[in-house]
């Protein structure tokens, strides 16, 4: 069974420092018990500024060099492209750091196609996990206005996948492959946090958290880790539908 915590600040600044405590708790934890910390990141705006805390405040906070960099989804860009993932991070936490490339899994997207593109990480997915025994420490997820994470939109095909790590997700409403881990990898994790702000996050905040269940219409709700921890941290923009009384 899982446990739920939800964490409020008071804007995006705010809230990106105790994102970035937790990062790093989580982060010295599975160093100090396994040796290695296995982190899947997430793109967009949001954990930009997370992201270049952790590569400059907190970059004593943690053993970088013994922490596996992957990500939830991508665009099927170019690595270089300013709509790219990998180079966001990159450019505000991999690079500052000096992250070793070999501890860097990105998706690459310069391969013939999409599908080709899936497999290759999948496989990339299955090398590490059995390598390592171990799942996921931590999956670092955002939100979408229409309660998407990662790349499995609502009522796309991936929603359901239950035997691939990882896919080519095609997305009507946008014309595009998506790739994305799918959601038995979040869920095996030990840690998954959403980082969400904004006031144009706020329904879909309140349909996740407290909407009736209609997951094929609001993805996030898939999000149950089996064994492991589920944080929302928000700001006050995103949580300002909920109801207090309940947390």
């Amino acid at each position: 069974m899982f446990e739920r915590q939800i964490l409020i600040k008071r804007d995006l600044d705010e809230l990106s420092r105790p994102a970035a405590d937790l990062f790093t708790t989580i982060a010295r934890e599975a160093i100090e018990t396994h040796e290695n910390f296995c982190v899947a990141l997430s793109g967009g705006s949001t954990p930009r500024h997370l992201y270049s805390l952790l590569a400059a405040e907190y970059s004593s906070a943690f053993d970088s060099t013994r922490v596996s960099f992957f990500f939830n989804d991508e665009r099927n860009v170019p690595a270089d492209s300013t709509e790219s993932n990998y180079r966001m991070a990159n450019e505000t936490l991999l690079g500052p750091l000096g992250i070793d490339p070999d501890r860097v899994h990105r998706w690459h997207t310069e391969l013939a196609g999409v599908d080709e593109v899936a497999a290759e990480y999948e496989n990339e997915l299955k090398r590490h996990f059995k390598q390592t025994g171990r799942r996921f420490d931590l999956v670092l997820l955002g939100l979408g206005n229409d309660a998407h994470t990662a790349s499995l939109f609502p009522r796309t095909a991936a929603l359901h996948e239950n035997e691939r790590l990882a896919v080519a997700n095609w997305v009507e409403k946008l014309d595009e492959y998506r790739l994305t881990i799918t959601f038995p990898v979040i869920n095996s994790a030990a840690n998954v946090i959403f980082l969400v702000s904004g006031k144009e996050k706020a329904e879909a905040v309140a349909r996740v958290l407290e909407g009736e269940r209609r997951p094929e219409e609001f993805p996030a709700q898939f999000v149950n880790p089996e064994n492991g921890t589920l944080y929302f941290l928000l700001d006050e923009a995103a949580a300002s539908l909920l109801n207090r009384n309940q947390f």
